[in-house]
């Protein structure tokens, strides 16, 4: 299990794109991956979920990945956070 705190650095928060891009990105990983902020956790893979989590810009979210593919998730989701999902 691997787990890291990632910052939303996008000035627009996690919204509906966002959202969509990270379930897509992720969608093929056979681990179990997580997000928590405000101890409120769901399952990445929910564009929902996603959503429904509320994490503004400046958000700390805790990411969590369980399984055989957890690192190459963790990469991916990393990724996306750091290049603010493209939106700047």
């Amino acid at each position: 299990m691997r787990e890291k705190i990632l910052t939303v650095s996008n000035r627009a928060g996690l919204h509906a794109r966002p959202a969509a891009m990270l379930v897509q990105a992720i969608k093929d990983f056979t681990c179990e991956i997580y997000l928590e902020k405000d101890q409120n956790q769901i399952k990445a893979k929910s564009i929902m979920g996603v959503i429904t989590l509320g994490a503004a810009y400046g958000s700390a979210i805790k990411v969590t990945t369980d399984g055989e593919d957890e690192e190459q998730a963790m990469d991916v989701i990393t990724q996306l956070f750091e290049s603010k999902f493209e939106e700047e």
